[in-house]
């Protein structure tokens, strides 16, 4: 299987990098949420990943198959 960290294009919020992430290492979305959510309010380095990620993550094709 070969696995790819992408953005998702169905479960966004805003840019779909949670989601990716969470699918890509089999989490829950929520979870990978709250998650950012919380290093956004101790550090605020969750902001400064999530921007990177929304930049340098692709977003997910739709010939993808969620297996």
């Amino acid at each position: 299987m070969n696995k790819k960290l992408c953005r998702s294009k169905n479960d966004r919020v805003l840019a779909g990098v949670c989601a990716g992430v969470a699918n890509y290492f089999g989490w829950d979305t929520t979870m990978t949420r709250m998650g950012f959510a919380l290093l956004c309010l101790v550090w605020g380095s969750g902001i400064i990943l999530y921007i990177v990620g929304a930049v340098v993550m692709p977003e997910e094709d739709d010939n993808i198959v969620d297996m």
